[in-house]
């Protein structure tokens, strides 16, 4: 008999700004600054300088979140602006993940200021999963002095769904039986898995709420999402399978990631970069004559916010080409076109054997893309990632370098 599934997403509320005010009442500042017209922000001199995030009472100005600072204090004049201190933030996030750890050591950090706990077959140590999290809350806003947002469900997707319902300092159910009532009606831009190109894709279509979405003929979708329709219809209707993964089982994956020295926009660079990403997670499954099942992308914005785009593989690979045929894809229906200061690619479901989906003249595929592979890396790795590129590789590098020089 399977377990119900009980996963919590766990969000701190207004998390730059709750965190610096904390510091600075520690520091003896007379004001709590999430009372008063505040922001934190970049540097205000600078022309670069953007609301990183605002107190509530900004908010009722107009103020919003990635404006710049300039154009935030002509809504406000009496604006306060404080800096941004993210080995603070950390700290922060530390004390509460360790403290969050003693519920359940099935936890997977997300950001840093959300995670996922699963309490999947807990019920002999807790009886009642909303009171667990009314005493997360109370807790928290006692021990840490700031407080969170808790989505309850029986997946990944639904509490992180949940849990961005009405803030702050709310919990949040979207079980099953819910769906309809609660997330149905939603604009499709909010679903989780849904990047700004999706959005336009599917509003152009007719698509405007998730419940549409989640009704829509998947034959249709098919005709303009491709092998991510079923995907996209699956998420619209609260299904998703995905585990909550601590660290401790990280080495069931195999990732890499690159924290970037400014906010990347362009998709021709960020491109650029999985292309490497994929050539190095594609060479060290190889070493380790692994496969991979799934692939997801991973983002970090400039507001330090974590998204994701996964997809499973009918058939497992391990050829670099294939990772950055899926990256690309993955990335072409999730990025927001939001500014990016991290991005990565991760693969999981790993196994030691591949089952392929071929016809019989197709039998020694793996082996020949195999042996090239292996020359391959066998140069890379004495001359450099730059010293070879596959013929199969040309046209996208060559778009990319393209780009680049103009």
């Amino acid at each position: 008999m399977t377990k119900e599934r009980i996963i919590f997403h766990i969000d701190v509320n207004n998390a730059f700004l709750s965190w610096t005010a904390i510091d600075l009442l520690k520091k003896g500042y007379k004001e709590d600054i999430r009372t008063i017209p505040s922001i934190i922000g970049g540097d205000e001199t600078k022309r670069r300088g953007i609301v990183l995030a605002k107190s509530p009472i900004a908010k009722k100005y107009g103020i919003v979140t990635a404006e710049t600072i300039y154009s935030a204090r002509k809504k406000c004049p009496q604006l306060q602006v404080f800096p941004a201190h993210y080995q603070w933030y950390r700290k922060c996030s530390h004390d509460l993940m360790r403290y969050l750890s003693q519920y359940t050591p099935l936890l997977e950090q997300f950001s840093i200021d959300e995670c996922f706990l699963d309490f999947t077959g807990t019920s002999f140590l807790y009886k009642d999963y909303m009171e667990v999290a009314k005493k997360i809350q109370k807790e928290v806003q006692e021990n840490f002095g700031f407080t969170v947002n808790i989505g309850i469900a029986a997946n990944k997707l639904c509490a992180k769904m949940a849990s961005d319902f009405e803030k702050p300092n709310r919990i949040h159910t979207l079980f099953p039986n819910e769906i309809a009532t609660k997330m149905w009606p939603l604009p499709v831009g909010d679903l989780f898995m849904v990047g700004k190109r999706s959005k336009e894709k599917l509003e152009s279509l007719g698509i405007h709420t998730i419940g549409e979405l989640a009704n829509t003929p998947l034959s249709r979708l098919q005709k303009y999402f491709k092998n991510q329709a079923q995907a996209l219809q699956e998420a619209a209707r609260g299904i998703d399978n995905s585990k909550v993964f601590p660290v401790r089982e990280q080495n069931k994956c195999m990732s890499v990631s690159e924290t970037l020295q400014y906010d990347y926009t362009d998709s021709t660079k960020l491109k650029k970069i999985l292309f490497y990403q994929a050539e190095e997670v594609g060479r060290s499954l190889r070493l380790k004559k692994m496969y991979a099942k799934s692939i997801t992308i991973t983002y970090k914005n400039h507001l330090f916010k974590s998204y994701s785009h996964q997809m499973t593989l009918l058939n497992p690979t391990n050829v670099s080409k294939d990772i950055y045929h899926y990256a690309c894809q993955l990335f072409d229906e999730s990025w927001k076109e939001d500014p990016i200061r991290n991005i990565g690619i991760r693969l999981s479901d790993l196994t030691m054997s591949v089952q392929e989906q071929v016809s019989f003249f197709e039998e020694t595929r793996e082996e020949s893309v195999n042996k090239v592979q292996e020359v391959i890396d066998l140069i890379t790795q004495k001359y450099g990632r730059d010293s070879i590129v596959p013929a199969s590789y040309k046209e996208d590098n060559r778009k990319i370098q393209e780009k680049l020089k103009e």
